[in-house]
């Protein structure tokens, strides 16, 4: 059964059709500058890597160009449309209305449209995907994957905010938490790597890149998330603030004639690991900084490190045990001396780091020292197989 999995955004498409008889991946792709004068696809399967350019003006007839692609008689995948079995649709955010996955029908749809206020940079954007797809591949099946659904089963005690009750009462303000499918992938992975059931396993999950979180993921499910309603708290990121004093923001808009777009702006755009460097988000060039004497760059290196600290050791209390820490997403992944700071000052949970087999980019592997009592994993994401699997659980069980 091949899968088509979509990720719609203002104005790209990025997809991955996958073979779920084996888990194989058969192609990938990005098309890109959807409305604008000249669209881009970059394409790539098994066998190389392509790029088209043609002007796509909107979602419907980008997915399209998609479906030519897949099914070009050189160097496409599928011989024609009928080959897909259904569509994994990403979408942001599901609210407290969608704790799963679903597969999406009229009720579905206005179901995240009404979710869409929450993520007004994603819902909407999500909607055109799944609308062009419903028009292109007439009676194939939609499934909506909702970032948040991995996170509904927190209990009150972690999503509800220490606001007058009313505000989550009334307004249904409260933690969500985002990165659910790389999370839930990630603690199934490292599950499979410890060969034992993660039913019986407490896991903390580092979904670390431009934007980060973590996950307290205790028998396999979610019991705590870092980032919370909205997508600036919890650990430092790349331009984004983490945790920070309310009373601080309140004082820069009573006092120092901060309007809330500048407040929005500062904690979204300007913090994070960006705005304690003063160099850049991409951490590569604040780590060469820091090579180089920088104070500012290694400060803002050991902040995040602190951050990501933090948030481990408070979520092996709330599981009450710790079994693995698990690295992912792209500083995760691709980031040795981050995960090598990040562990130093673990000891006391039992966590320790083996130097020696740490110094590399990209790849599945131990990073547990010899007799240290919490595995240390690192493990590539892949969100796009997640979604593939839940849309063949739904579709398999229609």
């Amino acid at each position: 059964m091949k899968i088509l999995v979509i990720n719609s955004g203002s104005s790209s498409i990025k997809f991955k059709l996958m073979n779920m008889e084996n888990e194989e991946q058969l192609a990938e792709g990005l098309l890109e500058r959807i409305g604008l004068p000249q669209g881009r696809i970059k394409f790539k399967t098994p066998s190389g890597k392509m790029i088209w350019e043609e002007p796509i003006t909107d979602h419907r007839k980008g997915l399209a160009f998609v479906l030519r692609i897949l099914t070009h008689p050189e160097y496409g995948p599928l011989d024609n449309y009928d080959e897909i079995a259904a569509v994994g649709h990403r979408v942001v955010h599901g609210g407290e209305k969608f704790t799963a996955s679903v597969i999406v029908d009229d009720e579905v749809m206005q179901g995240i449209e009404d979710c869409s206020f929450m993520a007004p940079l994603h819902n909407p954007h999500n909607l055109q995907g799944i609308r062009a797809a419903m028009e292109t591949l007439p009676g194939v099946t939609n499934v909506a994957v909702f970032d948040t659904a991995f996170h509904q089963t927190m209990p009150p005690v972690s999503y509800i905010y220490g606001l007058p009750y009313e505000i989550f009462e009334e307004k249904r303000m409260r933690r969500f938490g985002f990165h659910g499918p790389s999370h839930q992938y990630v603690a199934q992975q490292a599950a499979k790597m410890l060969g034992k059931p993660i039913e019986e396993l407490c896991i903390v999950t580092c979904h670390l890149g431009n934007g980060s979180s973590l996950a307290a993921v205790r028998h396999g499910k979610s019991m705590d998330t870092s980032l919370g309603y909205g997508t600036a708290c919890g650990v430092m990121m790349g331009t984004r603030s983490g945790d920070v004093d309310s009373a601080i923001l309140i004082d820069l808009m009573e006092n120092h004639g901060y309007s809330v777009g500048d407040i929005k702006d500062m904690v979204y755009k300007k913090s994070g690991v960006a705005g304690i460097s003063g160099i850049s988000s991409d951490q590569r060039d604040v780590e060469d900084a820091a090579e180089q004497g920088h104070e500012r760059a290694k400060l803002a290196l050991d902040m995040y490190a602190s951050s990501v600290r933090k948030y481990i050791g408070a979520y092996a209390v709330t599981m009450g045990a710790l079994d693995a820490v698990v690295f992912t997403a792209g500083v995760g992944e691709n980031g040795p001396q981050m995960r090598e700071r990040i562990c130093k000052g673990l000891e006391v949970l039992g966590v320790y780091i083996n130097a020696d087999v740490n110094d590399f980019k990209g790849l599945q592997r131990d990073i547990s020292a010899p007799g240290s009592r919490v595995k240390v994993l690192v493990i590539p994401t892949n969100e796009e197989l997640m979604i593939a699997r839940e849309t063949i659980r739904l579709v398999e069980g229609k």
